[in-house]
């Protein structure tokens, strides 16, 4: 991962965890896979002024922090389209994931995590952080979007089912298949919805 990583653009990231032990060896499993880490806060209203600065790729925040908490601070970041948002949050945090997500977060590690848990938490929050980029760039009105996004996470639960598809597969197939056919990506949805596999006139894959 990490030679694919560098071979490509670094990712940039930036951390947000009060406890120093775990923001060090946090960075360092970063810094091993290929990510370049751009700023460190030890709270939430640092993490937010660090994030409208750096403009960073990723950011990661811990749950728990002083002056301003994760959550709050992933509804800032989120809110402010500045960049995906991963939550660290412990065992016995589990309850606080959906109000993680509510709060504009893409993905969550639980600690103690390893360095293998990283890197896919951190593929899928970027992958759905541009997936919700690409929505939104189709349509403006909120209830609308909130209708779009709700029809293509259902078809890409359809296409990941018939076909086997991973969900990014599932979200670029939708994307390619509304530009090839001058369509929005709500109508692609809304087609593989009703139609059942094997009426739909381009089969995925092919």
């Amino acid at each position: 991962m990490a030679d694919t990583q560098a071979g490509a653009e670094r990712r940039r990231v930036l951390i947000a965890e009060d406890e120093a032990l775990i923001r060090l060896d946090l960075a360092e499993m970063l810094v091993e896979e290929g990510y370049d880490v751009v700023g460190e806060a030890g709270d939430g209203e640092t993490a937010v002024r660090l994030a409208l600065d750096l403009k960073p790729d990723l950011v990661i925040l811990d749950i728990k922090m002083p002056i301003m908490d994760g959550l709050a601070a992933a509804e800032r970041i989120a809110g402010e389209r500045i960049a995906p948002v991963v939550i660290l949050t412990a065992f016995s945090q589990r309850d606080l994931v959906e109000r993680a997500r509510a709060a504009g977060a893409m993905a969550y590690l639980v600690k103690p995590f390893q360095k293998s848990d990283l890197v896919p938490a951190i593929e899928v929050a970027l992958s759905r952080y541009q997936e919700i980029a690409a929505l939104e760039s189709e349509v403006a009105g909120l209830t609308d979007r909130l209708e779009t996004r709700k029809a293509v996470e259902r078809a890409k639960g359809m296409l990941m089912t018939t076909y086997g598809m991973t969900e990014p597969q599932a979200f670029k197939w939708i994307q390619r298949t509304a530009m090839d056919h001058r369509m929005t990506m709500r109508e692609v949805a809304e087609r593989i919805l009703t139609e059942t596999p094997g009426e739909a006139s381009d089969q995925p894959g092919q």
